[in-house]
């Protein structure tokens, strides 16, 4: 194999072997901590632009299948492990990780210390970074990585262009998609919910036409502040349909009722995170991805804190006190990921049934 090089903002430099596409890239070092689930890490769109590392010490295992896909088009900028299977070994595989990445266009590099670039990502937090060939001059990549201006697009690059249908027989949904896992819409779909998926910038009066039962806002990357178009149309349809947020539409639910968000140290990317409901104690195991939280600082008196993690507190859930809207940080879809959070969907079906209830009965 041919060398590779992870050179990082600080100057920070792992050599070790290529994998994936033979390209060089630039963008955001991020870890996940997850022990499975590779595939539809990097086949989420909320790591748009990011240089993906995961933790766990060996990556490719089982292969690549048909059915563990995020989206269809991966949009991760490259991948970094410390060893990837060469001979993977799974009934439902149909092709290596590294076949996978040649084929997507992503390049990776392996054998390399993940656990030392971890402990420089949790100290220093997420940064630039680079995955480049050893044969250019070490000063002229660094002043390349510098100058690089990490793009503020990723929902644009990451929803659809057009609204489409998933038909079912039940509960009429409008899903938003700033950046959608089909784990979402399978969830939906056990729930037999009649979905259309609309692009990220379509207007309220838009969604308000489709007579939706209830309004989704999805998982997706980046800044929440990016996507203002966003919270003018929550802030329109909020009281006048039932609506659910997930990670990134939770942070948009937040800002359009007023509320602030930051960008954390290195974030949360894991399926190991442990959060817990403030009203009843319950512990969950929750999947995240985001690099994004929402502030308690001021927050405003419109929204109920619901959930919090349990490291570093940090809001995991609200709920609107006035109108019927509720949204969580983390993934109750759980792909990958410990299933413990998947019956907020029900929550959602049963928010759904009680507005419809009073609209019968009004």
């Amino acid at each position: 194999m041919s060398k590779r090089l992870l050179i990082l903002e600080d100057g920070t430099v792992f050599e070790g072997e290529a994998i994936g596409a033979n390209i060089e890239v630039n963008g955001e070092l991020v870890f996940n901590t997850g022990m499975t689930g590779y595939q539809e890490s990097i086949t989420d769109q909320s790591y748009n632009g990011q240089i993906l590392m995961f933790t766990f010490p060996l990556v490719g295992n089982y292969g690549i299948n048909r059915d563990d896909y995020e989206t269809i088009i991966p949009t991760c900028k490259g991948v970094v492990v410390h060893e990837a299977a060469r001979r993977p070994s799974n009934w439902r595989s149909n092709m290596s990780l590294n076949e996978f990445l040649e084929a997507r266009r992503i390049p990776g590099i392996s054998g390399i210390d993940t656990r030392a670039l971890t402990k420089i990502v949790r100290e220093h937090g997420t940064m630039k970074a680079s995955l480049v060939s050893p044969g250019d001059e070490f000063e002229h990549q660094m002043s390349q990585l510098k100058a690089t201006v990490l793009p503020t697009n990723q929902v644009q690059t990451s929803s659809t262009l057009t609204p489409y249908p998933s038909p079912n027989i039940g509960r009429k949904i409008v899903v938003v998609d700033f950046g959608l896992k089909h784990s979402i819409l399978r969830e939906l779909s056990k729930r037999h919910c009649d979905v259309t998926v609309v692009p990220f910038n379509t207007s309220a009066e838009e969604i308000l036409s489709m007579h939706p039962d209830g309004v989704m806002l999805t998982n997706g990357p980046g800044d929440p502040t990016d996507v203002p178009e966003a919270l003018k149309m929550i802030q329109s349809i909020l009281g006048q349909v039932p609506i659910f947020g997930i990670c990134l539409g939770h942070q948009l639910l937040s800002l359009a009722c007023g509320a602030t968000t930051y960008k954390m140290k290195f974030g949360h990317r894991g399926f190991n995170h442990a959060v817990r409901e403030i009203a009843t104690g319950r512990i969950d195991f929750t999947s995240q991805n985001h690099g994004y939280a929402v502030a308690r600082e001021n927050l405003p008196k419109d929204l109920l804190i619901t959930h919090e993690e349990i490291n570093d507190h940090s809001i995991e859930g609200i709920r609107h006190r006035n109108y019927p809207a509720f949204s969580v940080q983390f993934h109750p879809d759980a792909a990958p990921g410990p299933h413990d959070a998947s019956y907020l969907f029900d929550d959602f079906m049963d928010l759904i049934d009680q507005c419809h209830t009073v609209e019968v009965n009004q």
